[in-house]
């Protein structure tokens, strides 16, 4: 029999990269690819150096784990990664960056299908055609 949940997981995947994507710039150092990738958010509660804690709130990028190819090799997002996003004439620069005791990604889904990308904005660039 085969697995219900995976094929369930597979074709859940192939509707969120179909109808709730958009694309943007992926940049490795010099290298970019443009992917497509749905925006998230994930909020992170940690502790301060005094004790305190805080909300931090990420913007994160869910992208398909096979569309992230560098040089003809698929890879893992790297702490430092930026992701580039054009919205109402301006481009947004976002930084792969881990929070707390959370890393930069985590899988989106029991399979690895769908690479979650936690960012930080560091950027933003204005007058983008």
């Amino acid at each position: 029999m085969a697995d219900l949940l995976a094929q369930a997981s597979t074709w859940l995947e192939g509707m969120r990269h179909a109808h709730a994507s958009q694309p943007v710039v992926y940049q490795r150092g010099e290298a970019s690819i443009t992917l497509s990738a749905t925006i998230g958010r994930t909020v992170f509660q940690v502790m301060t150096a005094e004790g305190a804690v805080e909300q931090v709130e990420r913007r994160d990028y869910l992208v398909r784990a096979v569309d992230l190819v560098f040089g003809g090799v698929r890879t893992l997002p790297l702490a430092g990664d930026r992701i580039r996003e054009s919205r109402d004439g301006k481009e947004y620069v976002y930084e792969a960056v881990a929070t707390g005791q959370e890393k930069h990604f985590r899988p989106s889904d029991p399979g690895g299908l769908t690479l979650r990308v936690h960012t930080a904005l560091v950027d933003t660039v204005e007058d983008v055609p």
